[in-house]
Formats: structure tokens, sequence, C-alpha cells
């Protein structure tokens, strides 16, 4: 699970390949909400009914490529509401670990 793509990389290429096609027009604030949601329901389809251990989706080619996919489009959308509203994934992310650290301490 190694890559020397960087997150600006990343963001600079999803933010290329939205342009190219202008599909800015389409990628409201409301859209991409919606499309974050409506992937992360295709993703809970991958192993809708089934319950696999770690270890059976790992062993399960095609399942792993369909969880791979529809990860992969939840991050991407997710990516582009940051990129529309100007928000730095890694920044949020560190601001809401800190907020979770400080909501469930260690002694709870």
């Amino acid at each position: 699970m190694s890559s020397n793509d960087s997150l600006h990389d990343t963001l600079a290429v999803i933010d290329k390949f939205t342009s190219e096609r202008d599909w800015e027009q389409f990628h409201t604030v409301k859209n991409l909400v919606a499309s974050i949601s409506i992937e992360a329901a295709e993703l809970s389809e991958t192993v809708q009914w089934t319950n696999p251990t770690k270890d059976e989706v790992l062993q399960d080619e095609k399942l792993v490529q369909s969880i791979s996919h529809e990860l992969a489009d939840v991050m991407v959308y997710c990516l582009n509401l940051c990129s529309k509203l100007e928000l730095d994934p890694i920044q949020i992310i560190h601001d809401k670990m800190k907020h979770n650290a400080e909501k469930y301490p260690i002694e709870k």
C-alpha cells in the first residue's frame, strides 16, 4: 500500500479530469454530497447480505476489485467536494481526529 503520488497530485488529476469534461457545471455542493452518499451505498452493496472476514475478502479477487472501485468513487467525490470548497483534506482529517480524541478519550 505505497505510492509515490501525493494527495496534491491526485487532486490535480481529479480536477483536470473534471475540467476536461466540463463537469464543473454539474458538481454543485448538493450534487457532490449526494454523489458521495450514492457511491457509499454502492460500496455497501459489495458485501450486502454477506459478512466476509478480511481474509475472505482478500481471497476473492473480484470482491477486492469491486470494493476498490466503489471506495475509489467515494474518495474521488470527497476530494471533488474538498476542491470545490477549498478545504485541505489532510487538515480536515487531522482536525476531526483531534476532535474525536477529545470526544472519546482513551480512558472511556
